[in-house]
């Protein structure tokens, strides 16, 4: 089977390459590496969330799903000071460096933890989810993560999910009406969709 960066022990040569890189009126130093969601800059779809994310209108934490080297999560961190950001990966390699990235961003206020989607996070709920789905993983994982969030947000809590079109845009948002009753498209750019849920 070859390896992809939702692997859970990458066997790639480590090689890490460190960039600077703004978002949100903040210059941030982050560092990826080999058998890691996007070795060499930060995604288009991942500066798109960011950029575009509101805070929830509940109080509560925030999960990072698949949270890759962690800009989103350690962006929204650094954003919304008060609240708690969970950064959950399967990938050691990716949680490893969302850790150090945290820390060499003074970004206290993260807690990451290793979870197959959510499996180690059932003890948890919060007031939103972001993800940027390993679409790799395929549209079953990605609809799986869609269907077991909306257990794990609190009332009213949202799911954030940005996908491009050609990559299942379409079938998503049904997904979140199916699970949900309601789906925004909050932004669309370059082909990529951000899509928005209520837990009502």
């Amino acid at each position: 089977m070859s390896e992809h960066y939702f692997s859970q022990k990458p066997q790639s040569k480590s090689s890490p390459k460190t960039w600077s890189y703004r978002l949100r009126e903040k210059e941030y130093t982050f560092t990826s590496d080999y058998g890691v969601f996007s070795k060499n800059e930060i995604d288009y779809g991942s500066r798109l969330l960011i950029t575009k994310l509101t805070e929830p209108k509940v109080s509560g934490d925030v999960l990072d799903l698949g949270c890759g080297y962690g800009p989103i999560g350690i962006a929204i961190a650094n954003a919304y000071p008060d609240r708690r950001v969970v950064l959950a990966d399967v990938n050691e390699r990716a949680l490893q460096l969302a850790e150090q990235n945290a820390m060499q961003n003074w970004v206290k206020n993260v807690q990451c933890i290793s979870s197959d989607r959510f499996s180690n996070l059932t003890e948890y709920t919060f007031a939103a989810i972001v993800t940027n789905p390993p679409i790799r993983a395929g549209k079953k994982v990605v609809h799986a993560m869609i269907e077991e969030s909306k257990s794990a947000l609190k009332k009213n809590g949202e799911l954030w999910v940005v996908i491009q079109k050609k990559q299942g845009a379409p079938s998503a948002k049904e997904k979140l009406m199916d699970v949900f009753g309601n789906a925004e498209v909050v932004a669309r750019d370059k082909g990529y969709f951000l899509l928005k849920a209520i837990n009502v």
